[in-house]
């Protein structure tokens, strides 16, 4: 199994209503489970069987899509914030998964956004890279970008703060 081959597998699970699958091939073992709004993968070798089997396939209610958690957050006051934003309008975004941060595209690409940037639904606004997959974030609602919460090429935890956005 060649890892495009395994790509399409995660994008078939998350596309269905699938918990978890496990794939076993002669000497390769692939596991993957799907919870909430993030894919888990585990890949293990060497293993002693000599056919291919699918073990496991769960169906367990899972959401579609890895897209960014969004809700109104409650900010922290800072004196660079404009007169006019109250801590109760503001809408943080936050990381759907474990992974490295990046604000471009790539080094020499400029920045998805900057502070003052407007977004609409389905902009990119991030790259979040887990286990070597680039995954496109994208805003899910229309407003101004108020605050960056995390350096490019920082690690993040799921469900981390990472923008703060005013709704528009």
């Amino acid at each position: 199994m060649d890892f495009k081959q395994i790509q399409e597998l995660i994008k078939m699970v998350n596309k269905s209503n699938i918990g978890e699958v496990t794939v076993e091939l002669k000497d390769f073992r692939v596991t993957i489970k799907q919870k909430e709004d993030k894919i888990q993968q585990v890949i293990s070798a060497p293993m002693h069987h000599t056919a291919p089997t699918i073990s496991q396939v769960h169906h367990l209610p899972a959401h579609t899509s890895p897209a960014p958690s969004i809700q109104p957050g409650s900010a922290a006051t800072d004196s660079n914030k404009a007169a006019d934003t109250t801590p109760s309008n503001i809408i943080t975004v936050k990381s759907p998964m474990i992974g490295t941060f990046y604000r471009k595209a790539g080094p020499d690409k400029p920045n998805f956004v900057e502070v003052g940037d407007e977004i609409t639904p389905g902009k990119v606004v991030c790259i979040i890279e887990a286990m070597k997959l680039f995954n496109e974030i994208e805003g899910e609602v229309k407003g101004k970008i108020v605050k960056i919460l995390v350096e490019d090429a920082s690690p993040v935890e799921y469900d981390q703060p990472l923008f703060l956005v005013e709704p528009a």
